[in-house]
Parts: C-alpha cells; structure tokens; sequence
C-alpha cells in the first residue's frame, strides 16, 4: 500500500514546513516537514520546499515500509494513513512495541483504533498539537474502516 493523498496532507500539516535546522518536541535535530537529521546530515544554509518535499518523500516510503512489514492484517486505505502518520510522527520501532500494534496483528480493530488516542505526550506532559494530530488519524482510521484491503 501507499500513503494517499490524504495522509500525505495530514503529515505536512502536522509537521509543518520548516527551512531550517530546529529541535523538535522529542529533541531531535529536524528540518522540513520533519525531517530528522541523520549523523552527517546537516544543512547550515537551510532547505526550499522543493527538498523539503523530497525529503519528506523517501522518509514517507521508509515509513510505508516499516508499516507493511509490521502489520499483519488487513487495512483499510483510512487505516494505512493512519498508521503511516503515527509511524512518520514517532518512529517504526514505537510502533512496533506498541499496544496498538499487538492489538491490531490480534483483529482487534476498534481496540487498536482506540490506543492511537493515548500517544498524546511528549516528555510525560499532553501536548495539543500531539492531542490533535491523533485525532486526525482517528479519524481517518475511522472513515474507512468497514472496507478493509489486502495487506
């Protein structure tokens, strides 16, 4: 599967566009539409959208993959974006230790939809920004969820 349109917007508004270096909520050295900076990766006079874009386009498709490989049930189009978001914004391995994810490899659809409204904190305190991006993939997760595709 593919991110759809849809859940590509949700990642750039989320994220916002940023031209240069900044340090995100989980302190990580971060660019463009969340970009974070790997070791030797740096860019002293700032990024355009147009690298930005490409950035966020071959972080996308790491993020697509690691959800594919992780997930082993069916999904919805709703679902997937819903879970490339969650994966984009906190990285594969936290969804891969996640209640969410034995949840939802387990069929227990509602009950994984469920737990994605509990990653709202950052640094043990509730952020609004974190509250409001999971009720977006709440809602898409919610949108299509009585036609599932293939995994």
């Amino acid at each position: 599967m593919q991110l759809s349109d849809q859940g590509l917007e949700l990642i750039k508004s989320s994220e916002g566009f940023r031209s240069h270096t900044y340090i995100d909520a989980a302190g990580f050295f971060t660019i463009g539409y969340g970009h974070k900076l790997r070791p030797g990766e740096s860019y002293p006079d700032g990024i355009d959208e147009a690298r930005a874009t490409a950035l966020l386009a071959a972080d996308v498709q790491a993020t697509e993959q690691a959800v594919c490989r992780l997930v082993k049930v069916a999904l919805t189009q709703g679902q997937f974006d819903a879970l490339v978001d969650f994966s984009y914004n906190l990285g594969a391995a936290r969804l891969a230790a996640s209640t969410l994810l034995r949840e939802l490899n387990a069929g227990h659809y509602d009950q994984a939809r469920a737990q994605l409204l509990r990653w709202d904190l950052a640094g043990g305190q509730e952020l609004a920004a974190l509250k409001s991006r999971r009720v977006a993939e709440f809602r898409l997760w919610t949108a299509s969820a009585n036609h599932p595709l293939a995994a």
